[in-house]
């Protein structure tokens, strides 16, 4: 099927909200879980730069099938952007970066720490791959940062990088705090873009560390370069995950899916309640 056709659309974009998702980026969160399955047991979740809020639904729905008493799950969503309520989650308008957003967290959780921490976020790109996987890079450590905070140990930590020529640097950062760390793309990630997401599990902080919101990954004492340069440099694991017969998200398809014989266009689920631009839209009718 030609990719100009007028008549084709993204099939996960079309599928998310037919499917009541707020973004399609919730069927990443849940190819994830498929493949690792981080899901299991877990009671306690943060959703880290939440808007629009895909992830927290994914989360809402799946973790409640962990017990029988509903109550016991508590997530909890952090956004610097305001976004509309869901259902059993709690939000916090906040900075990832201050000492006060982690502790609101633990708060939330009555003094207990997260079984899970996931975090989509992303900053807005420009094209330039080199710039934009540094920035990507800055807002994994600032996430990974508070998720020594609110995360026990045991916990697991999945988050969305940029891959390139330093993931290996990434990597051993990562993995000073992890015993298992791996990079993964999602089925339903296109595979022309660097975006891929680090499943690492089993936190387990290295003796004496003390989270602080200084970056204690800049800190060299933690992290053993040497084992990742010359004779033992080190492949870091990927994994691709997600039914290979599964829509593929570089491939167009028609509007009418299998066993339908009209398309019937639905609006967003849930349309931007603040975004940045809308100063800017404001500003353009005047003109």
């Amino acid at each position: 099927m030609g990719k100009t056709s007028k008549d084709k659309r993204d099939i996960y974009y079309r599928l998310a909200k037919e499917e009541g998702w707020r973004a399609r980026s919730a069927f990443k969160l849940l190819q994830i879980n498929e493949e690792y399955k981080i899901f299991d047991g877990v009671l306690r979740a943060v959703d880290l730069c939440a808007a629009p809020g895909s992830w927290s639904q994914v989360l809402s729905k799946h973790l409640r099938k962990n017990t029988e008493n509903p109550d016991d799950v508590k997530i909890v969503a952090v956004d610097l952007q305001a976004m509309a309520a869901l259902p059993g989650v709690k939000q916090i308008q906040g900075d990832i970066t201050k000492v006060s957003t982690a502790n609101e967290i633990i708060q939330e959780f009555q003094g207990q720490k997260a079984d899970l921490v996931v975090c989509d976020g992303a900053p807005d790109v420009t094209g330039l791959h080199d710039i934009d996987e540094y920035v990507q890079s800055q807002l994994l450590l600032a996430a990974l940062n508070i998720t020594t905070h609110v995360l026990k140990t045991g916990g697991i930590f999945v988050a969305k990088i940029f891959r390139g020529k330093d993931v290996t640097l990434l990597y051993s950062q990562l993995k000073q705090f992890f015993e298992l760390v791996t990079v993964t793309k999602p089925r339903s990630s296109r595979n022309s873009s660097i975006e891929a997401f680090v499943v690492c599990q089993n936190y387990n902080p290295p003796p004496g560390y003390e989270p602080t919101m200084v970056n204690p990954l800049l800190d060299h004492k933690y992290c053993d370069f040497n084992q990742f340069t010359g004779i033992n440099r080190f492949i870091v694991p990927f994994n691709s995950c997600g039914d290979i017969n599964a829509y593929d998200s570089d491939t167009s398809y028609p509007l009418n899916l299998d066993g339908q014989n009209t398309y019937e266009y639905r609006e967003p689920v849930q349309s931007p309640i603040n975004p940045p631009y809308k100063d800017i839209l404001e500003k353009t009718k005047k003109l």
